[in-house]
């Protein structure tokens, strides 16, 4: 029996277009029969906020980081030519024309594959954000997590 080939990916980003790439590598390697994980930390954790506006108690430099953040994956910049917003507004109609999948659509079809999507605990305490205003079905750890992870990866990226 052949050992399962193994996937790791830091999503450190809020690049929609990188985020994108991202889940489209790691969709990808789950088609191809890989165990994979996507560690998201700092700016790539807004990939994993919920759209809807969560009330929580905040001290105020975390109330500022949560209204400086994108608030979901269909809310985040591009990283070239986001053109105050409309960048995002012509690569998304570009995709639709091409039947390209939206991000969040790439984040749903990663929980159907049972790809493990794990929000970094240490990045989540210093930008404030709480567990219930990410998406649900995900995994909270640390660096030694992912490092476990990354140690059997036969495939470790940093996007």
């Amino acid at each position: 029996m052949t050992e399962k080939k193994r996937t790791t990916i830091v999503l450190f980003s809020g690049d929609y277009d990188k985020v994108m790439a991202a889940y489209i590598i790691a969709n990808g390697a789950a088609a191809y029969d890989h165990e994979v994980t996507i560690f998201h930390t700092f700016w790539g954790l807004n990939a994993l906020r919920k759209d809807e506006d969560i009330e929580v108690p905040k001290t105020f430099m975390e109330k500022m980081f949560g209204k400086m953040m994108p608030r979901g994956a269909d809310k985040m910049g591009i990283s070239k030519m986001n053109f105050a917003g409309f960048g995002p507004k012509m690569i998304k109609d570009v995709m639709k024309k091409h039947n390209a999948l939206t991000v969040p659509q790439l984040i749903e079809m990663a929980q159907e594959q049972e790809i493990k999507l794990v929000a970094c605990t240490m990045t989540m305490d210093l930008l404030g954000l709480n567990q219930v205003e990410l998406l649900d079905d995900i995994e909270y750890a640390g660096v030694a997590a992912y490092l476990a992870d990354a140690q059997e990866g036969n495939v470790n990226l940093f996007i």
